[in-house]
């Protein structure tokens, strides 16, 4: 195995970052720095700051998370993802975040690959959301989120729409590649509308099909 794929898969951090220890000499395989393109066998003691690392199995779920529950450890009196898991589970970390209040898709991973491919946003990956909102969706809003944009704090915030079924105007999916904190709802806001309900169907090639909400399954790397 590369060493990068070594290190990335002990650590869960990115293969980028893998590859930033290795070219500042901060793995050592058998006391010694080695070169990017290092093949580690199983008999290489390797370290990172002197402590040594073991290639863990790669291991991705899927979980539909409902409302309510936040992605992160620490509840601070909220229910937490990990609540939905079983304990040998809780090591494993979320590919992006829903924010409290949204539901749906949510990876969880120690491949640290997969989380930089999936998020990074030079990598452009589909998400698609189902929102629902306070009131019809005016023709012309629909037009300026779609074609123009809606201007932001931390700027331009662009999406496609479709509508989930003819005749509602309510009811729309959101399809993005961005995936900034609370975008989808900042966005209507912007344009007076409050989103009741946000729902994640889709991420890169990832779909949740019929996976009941606060049920998890095991995930093939796709």
């Amino acid at each position: 195995m590369r060493i990068n794929r070594f290190v990335a898969q002990a650590t869960g951090c990115s293969r980028r970052a893998a590859d930033k220890y290795i070219e500042n000499g901060e793995i050592l395989v058998n006391n010694k720095p080695v070169k990017a393109g290092y093949d580690v066998t199983p008999l290489d003691v390797v370290t990172l700051d002197g402590k040594m690392l073991q290639a863990l199995k790669i291991q991705t779920i899927m979980l539909n998370k409902p409302a309510g529950y936040v992605c992160s450890r620490d509840g601070q009196g909220n229910k937490t993802i990990y609540d939905l898991l079983p304990p040998e589970l809780h090591y494993l970390k979320p590919v992006g975040r829903l924010d409290k209040d949204s539901s749906g898709l949510l990876l969880l991973s120690n491949d640290g690959s997969l989380t930089q491919t999936l998020t990074h946003p030079s990598n452009r990956k589909d998400k698609v959301y189902e929102a629902t909102l306070d009131k019809d969706l005016q023709p012309l809003h629909r037009q300026m989120i779609s074609d123009h944009g809606i201007q932001l704090d931390d700027g331009p915030s662009k999406f496609e729409l479709e509508r989930k079924a003819e005749g509602n105007e309510k009811t729309w999916l959101v399809r993005m590649h961005e995936g900034r904190n609370r975008q989808i709802r900042r966005t209507f806001a912007a344009l007076g509308y409050t989103v009741t309900k946000l729902h994640r169907t889709h991420l890169g090639s990832y779909t949740l099909d019929t996976l009941p909400s606060g049920k998890w399954q095991s995930q093939n790397y796709q």
